[in-house]
């Protein structure tokens, strides 16, 4: 996945506090904290809106001004102004994929993989040919059970490379994230097919340290990594 880093994950426990949030709470949780919105804040966003609907032509416009905006606040770490923004973009559009992409990508970064989940699962189901959001998703799959060793999470994360596969062979990053899933399910020669369609895709993406681990397990087959 783009732009990974880690901090401490939160949001599950946030989430499940029964007290109602601030709106500056609210501001920096994926799609605000997905409670039932106050007064306060159905206010603030009738505000947003009537300024939006006087700055840009549309709100789908305007939704993509603030995602494109809240990518390059992701870029800069600056992970809960992006989050906010990409709120503002799903307020403005619901079907805004890459505001679900984005909250998805910062939940990543912050550790928060259940979360992740949630938010790019909302984004595939809105755009189910996106291969590269797909295979973010198998990603926080995958590092989701490096973390839990949940089967769940492998199975899935394996179902959905089959079919980003299926979608495009030409992606890189499919075959890559394939051949990690096939070392934990225990297919060697599979995770070694794999690791030789994405290299041949695009060797930059090779990693050297998976590569040794899949030796150590397999000889290459093909022997190119020697």
């Amino acid at each position: 996945m783009q732009y990974a880093s880690t901090t401490p994950r939160t949001l599950d426990s946030n989430l499940s506090q029964a007290r109602t949030l601030s709106l500056t709470e609210r501001h920096v949780l994926p799609l605000f904290g997905e409670q039932r919105k106050t007064s306060e804040q159905i206010e603030e966003e009738i505000r947003f809106l009537s300024d939006c609907d006087k700055s840009f032509a549309n709100r789908e416009e305007a939704s993509v001004f603030f995602a494109t905006r809240a990518w390059e606040y992701v870029q800069e770490g600056q992970l809960d102004t992006a989050t906010y923004r990409f709120n503002l973009a799903y307020l403005l559009n619901e079907k805004n994929v890459d505001a679900f992409w984005g909250l998805g990508v910062v939940s990543f970064q912050k550790e928060q993989f259940e979360a992740a989940e949630r938010m790019l699962r909302k984004g595939v189901e809105i755009a189910p040919e996106n291969v590269p959001l797909i295979v973010d998703l198998s990603t926080v799959e995958l590092r989701h059970f490096s973390q839990t060793n949940d089967r769940a999470d492998l199975d899935e994360s394996h179902q959905l490379l089959v079919h980003a596969a299926r979608l495009d062979s030409t992606y890189a990053q499919t075959f890559y994230n394939l051949a990690i899933a096939e070392f934990h399910r225990e297919d060697f020669a599979k995770s070694w097919e794999a690791l030789h369609t994405g290299r041949r895709l695009n060797f930059s993406l090779v990693d050297f340290q998976f590569v040794e681990l899949l030796r150590a397990k397999l000889p290459d087959p093909e022997g190119f990594f020697k």
